[in-house]
Parts: C-alpha cells; structure tokens; sequence
C-alpha cells in the first residue's frame, strides 16, 4: 500500500486477530480504517454485510463510506454496517426486537419525552419536582445505565435512595408500556442480546459479523466496549483505533482504562502506533508533546512530524478578557488580510460563557462568526427568559416576551389557559398582558387558572414597581429572585443548571459592564438602553452565507482541525478547569488531554491568551497562568506580553517547586492596602469585585503592597500555602492552596506569611 506509511500500511494489511492502533492526533487514523476495510473487500472477499464499522458521530460515519465508495465503488460498500453505535444498536434491535422485549415498532425517546415521563411519574407519586428535579433524575438512571445496571440490579441496602431507585424502576416500566426506548437502552439491549449464551439470537449476533472496527475507542464506555467484544467474540477479529491521550469526555461515561486495558483481555493482540502528524506544522507538534508529555499515565507515544519548523506558537498575555477579545479580533483580521479562509480560523474557549465578551467584540468590528457545537450567548434559553423578563418589564405589551415567559419557570399555567388570555386580548384589541390584567380586575378568573395568573401578574407589578430603584444589573438580579428563577437551577443541582447559572451571571456582568460605560460617558445607565444595545448588537451577525470564523469549546473541537487557532483563557480555574488540585487529579489529567486536543486542531498558527484579571460568571478575579503553559518548550514559543503572574508546576503534588513568587516586601499591610483599593473601586458593592491588580501595584509605598497570586503563607491548621487569588468581600479574603487540603477560602487575617 504504497499511499500509507510503514505503521499505518502494517494496520490497514492486518487480518486476522485483535489489533489495536494507537493513533496520535493527526496522524491518518480514518485513512488507516478506510483503506482496512478495502482490504478486506478486495483482497481477502469479505461480504460487506459481515464487515461492522462503529463511529462516535455520523458526520465520521459518513466521510468513512463516502472514501469507502471512492476507492472500493458504492455497490461494493452498500451493505457495509457503518454508523454510530446508537444507529447500529436501534438496526440490530429492529431484527431482534423480541429477545430484547420490544416490539417490532419501538420508539426511541428524545430528551424531552424521557422529561416527561420522568415528570408524569414525580406527580403520581407526589414528589416535589424541585426537590427532585426531572434532569437529575434522568442524569442518575442513565449513569447507572451507562455501567450496565438496571433498576433491579440496585438496591436502597447498596446506597441508593428508595425514591429515586422507585423512580427508575416506573421510569423503565413506563417505557415498556409505551414500547419504548431512551439512548442508553438501545446500547445496553443490544449488548444483553448479544451476550446472552443461551439464546439463539445471541449465538446469531455472536457470529453475524467476521470483522468489527471500533473508532475513537477512547472514548467508549463499558456497556458500548461489552458490546464490540460481545459481536467479535466468534471470530475475535476486532479492531480499536483510538488515543489515550485524546480522551476528553469522562464526564458523558467514556472511561479511558478500557483502551489501555485493552491488553489485558486480548494478550494477543497486535499493537500499532501512528505517531507521523501530518496536520500540523513542527512547533505546534512540539508544544503538543509539551503539554501531554507530564501526564500521569499515558500510552508511550512520541508524536513526530516531517513538516517544516513553520511560525512559533505565541503566547499572549493581557491585563484582562476585554483586551484578550481586542487582541483576538486584530489577529483574525490579519489572518484574513494574509489570505487565510474564514473556515480556517478558530477561536477556543473552555467554557461557553467565555465567548460573551468575545462576541460583542466580533460584532463590534463586523467581523463574521459562527458557534460551533453550541449556540450564540444571547441565543441561549437561560439568557432569552431573562431578556424577555426585562423587556416585558420595560415595555408590558411585548406579547413575545409575555408568551416565553407566563409559564417560565413552571406555574402551572397551561396552554388552554394562555389561549384564553390570547382570546381576549384579540376580542379586546389588547396586548396580552393588557388582556390579562383586565381578566384578573373583572373577576373573569376561576379556580386554579385565577389563581395562578393572578400570582403572575402580582409578579410582574412587583418587578414594574422596584425597577426605577434599581440599575439594571440590580433588576436583572432581583428577577431571578422575585421569580424563582434561580432557586430552581440551584435545586435541579445538575451540570446543566450550573451552567446555565454561570451565563445568567455572565448576563448580569454585561449588564454592569455597561453601566460602568455609561458612567464613563455621564450618561444614566437605564433598562432601555443596554436593552437597546442588545437588539443592535445582535443585528449586526452576518448572512449564514457569509464565510465566518469560529467559535467553540474545546470539547466541541474534537475531530476538527483549522489553519489558525487561538486558544483562550489558559489561566487556573479557567483552563484547568475550576482550580484543580490534588483531590481532583483524575481531572486535572483530563483537562490536559483537553489541552492537547486543542493544540492539535492547529495546523499552521496557533495563538494562546491567558489574563491576568478575568470577569467571569459576574465575578472578577486574578487569575494564575495556566500550569499548561510552563509546560510548552521555550524553542516552539513565543512569549508576548508583561507576564506578572507565576507559572503553576504541572505537578499537582509538590508545593515546593510550584512557585517562583516575586520577592516579598518587607511588611504586608494588607487592610492599608485594601483601604485604597477600596477607593479606587468607588462604588463596588461587597462580593462583586475582586481587588484589583492595578489598585495594589500603583500604591507606591513598599510597606503598603498586599497580598498578591504565588505569595507564600501560613495557616495554623492547614500549614504553609500558596496564594491563588485574593477577593474583596468588605475585608479580605484569600484563596489559598494547601499540599493535602485542597484550595480553601480564608479571611487574610488568618494567615501570615510564610
């Protein structure tokens, strides 16, 4: 196979037994599936349909039959099994539907439906939704799912709660009755069939295929690695293509032992390693091996390239996200004036609200953007409600706005009961709300429907009355209160709520941002205005035929690669992830990979930001540089910027080596110094702002400098730490890092130096 290297030609001719290929980022994996089958098409006879190809995405499925048909022809490839393993599972169930349970024509329940019957079984049972939320819920039966377990694997006696073990038990019984399906059982049937030693149709399924190819294998979990080695157990031809080191989805189940246990249940198996990158340029291949060399456990694997040194890597600091956005903006634009294609430029962030700031700045310069794997800040549900509260508090006869919002969140106020509401208010030629207001005076209201819309509109002529008082950051805030809003996230207590927190704070930031402008310009910051810079800004995104760069998060970057990447936000607490520390390492290691992921999309430039102050989910806060970044080798990069802040060790245990802090001063004085931090502040209000690090390096007297990030301190209980960040709450308060204690948050006074 003169087309593919040595390691690659040596996967794709291999027949016959366990093979498992290690393939490092950008280094032909797909090229290595596709031309393996081929082989077994053309040169050894294999039937298609005894041929099993299992994906993570259908857009990878489809490129992998679209090469298919390229080089072996459509009519040799169309009995081909090619897909992901939900729509291989949901195929195989339909041919053994009744050794699974299942009617012939089972339904398989979106996230909506499987909220619903969640939500059905809470009211029968008369258990409070918020007490226990439909998410969390779901979230749990589909964890327990994703290792295996059904509701009569568990018991209360084992830890788990008699309620929500009573809840999976109905949700399941629930879904029979209905002949139906989530995303997990297609998984978990599918896998009991074929690994059923009994039945006929798991001898059937045992047999039916002679080869099984399993894609991006590290990011299996155990039900879907049960089920490949349960379809290749007759033949035990089955081939794994993945990288350890590219394994970034633990918290969805993937489980990153199984591709390096792999070994363990096959001995025999044949080990491939694709470590030639063909994407990107040497520099960035460098500081890839940089970041992922310290890892903890990994694979032994030594990414290479042939391809020329090209640009180093640069390494951009700046005093804040604004000046980060400013600095992504200037060098998209170069990007485009150098010939590069907007397709080609992406801009990462680790968290979606990161992109708030980056978005007004885009649209602030007209510059084209789309998000990628998620959607526009303003665009997400969260943010709309609130937005849709403060217009309709701003102007009552938005009937949009009234509509997104009577049964938001949830009062019981049915369609039936917003259809009256409509009905009126078109007999009365009144806006909706008008219409219902008018409804509540007449007494034209019975029972439940009059109870509840007369809570709504008491609700909204509460929010109408405080909003003179209050700035617009003050109301949007007291709306998610007043409402219920936000309590309701909290209860939910799910990863989603806590995200949708995070944008609801990263809103109200915004809100403040331009009251501050509007003060800069003597001009009274009012709702009507930032609600008017919201509407205009969203004006200005581009025609969906206009070619645009991207925005995403680095988990949504997976499979993809760009001509330019900017990489943001590589601070601690940002990226890695919320402040990782020695009880957490099993995360730290997979925000590195996360890191490695998001190098490896680059194939010619690649620019890296970190701040060193960050205003995020409404709090500001110094940020250390990522410990990533200590990581990259000094020949592949270019340092840029005034870098104040220490590096962070990769090491996450030893406190010794961690820090290179600045020398100390001779006497902290650390209340002289938030005295006049405080008036430089002017009007901050306690728990909003962080001390900043401009009001501490201008105070000009030695013996007044406060505590700082990377100072060095000393806790009677926890002993000697290093300072992360310092925060004004009305005093002091530090966040420290202690070896074998974590981060902890402490009053300044507690501690001495150290």
């Amino acid at each position: 196979m003169p087309e593919l290297n040595a390691p690659q030609a040596e996967a794709a001719a291999h027949t016959d037994g366990p093979l498992l290929v290690f393939a490092g980022a950008g280094s032909g994996k797909t090229r290595v599936i596709t031309f393996r089958i081929a082989n077994l098409l053309s040169q050894h006879r294999v039937p298609p349909y005894r041929i099993l190809a299992v994906t993570f995405t259908n857009k990878a499925a489809g490129e992998l039959k679209a090469r298919l048909e390229h080089l072996a022809g459509a009519d040799v490839t169309r009995d081909l099994w090619a897909g992901t393993f939900h729509s291989v599972c949901a195929r195989l169930l339909r041919r053994y539907h009744e050794e699974a349970g299942l009617g012939p024509r089972f339904v398989i329940y979106d996230e909506s439906d499987q909220k619903a019957v969640i939500s059905r079984l809470l009211k029968e049972r008369g258990l409070d939704d918020r007490r226990m939320p439909p998410r969390w819920v779901l979230s749990k039966i589909h964890a327990q799912k994703r290792e295996g377990h059904g509701p009569d694997d568990l018991d209360a006696q084992t830890g788990f709660d008699a309620e929500w073990l009573d809840l999976f038990k109905g949700y399941q019984k629930a879904l029979h009755a209905s002949n139906a399906v989530d995303f997990e059982d297609l998984i978990v049937l599918a896998m009991r069939v074929a690994e059923d030693p009994e039945s006929a149709a798991g001898r059937d399924l045992r047999e039916r295929f002679r080869y099984v190819l399993v894609d991006e294998f590290q990011d299996t979990n155990i039900t879907q690695y049960r089920l490949v080695r349960a379809l290749s157990a007759s033949s035990r031809n089955l081939c794994v293509v993945g990288d350890d080191d590219q394994s970034i989805y633990r918290w969805r189940g993937a489980d990153v032992r199984i591709i390096r246990g792999f070994r363990r249940d096959f001995p025999d198996a044949q080990v491939v390693k694709l470590e030639q990158n063909y994407r990107s340029s040497a520099n960035i291949v460098k500081a890839a091996l940089g970041v992922i060399a310290p890892a903890l456990e990994r694979e032994p694997k030594q990414l290479w390239t042939d391809a020329a040194l090209g640009e180093p890597v640069r390494i951009r600091t700046v005093p804040t996200e604004r000046d980060e956005a400013a600095f992504i903006v200037r060098t998209v634009r170069a990007e485009l004036l150098r010939g590069v294609d907007p397709k080609g430029i992406a801009v990462f962030y680790r968290v979606h609200a990161q992109s708030r700031v980056i978005e007004e700045a885009l649209r602030a310069e007209n510059v084209p953007y789309q998000i990628i794997g998620g959607m526009r800040f303003f665009e997400r549900a969260e943010v709309k409600d609130l937005v849709a509260y403060l217009r309709l508090i701003d102007n009552p006869k938005s009937d949009a706005d009234l509509l997104r919002v009577i049964n938001v969140p949830a009062r019981g106020i049915g369609d039936k009961t917003v259809d009256r509401v409509l009905g009126a208010a078109a007999e009365r030629s009144l806006s909706a709300f008008e219409a219902l207001s008018a409804l509540v005076r007449e007494g034209a209201l019975t029972g439940a429907a009059k109870t509840k819309l007369c809570g709504f509109v008491e609700l909204m002529a509460g929010l109408a009355g405080a909003a003179p008082g209050l700035l617009p950051s003050e109301l949007a805030g007291h709306v998610l209160e007043a409402t219920g809003y936000r309590s309701r996230l909290r209860e939910e207590d799910s990863a989603e709520s806590d995200a949708r927190l995070e944008n609801l704070q990263e809103l109200i930031g915004s809100i403040r941002e331009y009251e501050e402008g509007a003060a800069a310009r003597s001009e009274p910051p009012t709702l009507s205005g930032w609600l008017e810079r919201v509407t205009l800004a969203s004006a200005v995104d581009a025609a969906k035929d206009v070619p645009s760069i991207s925005l995403m998060t680095v988990h949504a970057a997976k499979g993809l690669e760009f001509t330019t990447v900017i990489l943001t936000g590589l601070e601690e607490e940002t990226f890695p992830y919320r402040g990782m520390d020695s009880d957490g390492i099993d995360d730290l290691e997979e925000e590195r990979r996360l890191a490695y992921v998001a190098v490896t999309r680059a194939r010619e430039r690649l620019f890296i930001t970190h701040a060193e102050a960050r205003t995020l989910f409404g709090r500001t806060s110094y940020k250390l540089a990522s410990r990533f970044l200590r990581d990259l080798p000094d020949e592949a990069v270019v340092r840029e910027g005034v870098q104040r802040t220490p590096y962070l060790s990769s090491s996450p245990r030893d406190l010794d080596d961690e820090y290179s802090p600045p020398p100390r001063p001779r006497a902290p004085a650390w209340q002289a110094a938030v005295d006049q931090a405080r008036a430089r502040m002017g009007t901050a209000r306690p728990g909003e702002r962080v001390i900043d690090r401009e009001a501490f390096d201008d105070l000009g007297d030695a013996d007044a400098v406060a505590i700082r990030p990377g100072d060095r301190v000393r806790h009677k209980q926890f002993g000697r730490g290093v300072v992360e960040r310092v925060e004004h709450d009305g005093s002091v308060t530090v966040v420290a890092r202690f070896p074998g204690h974590g981060s902890k948050r402490l009053r300044a006074e507690y501690l001495e130096p150290a």
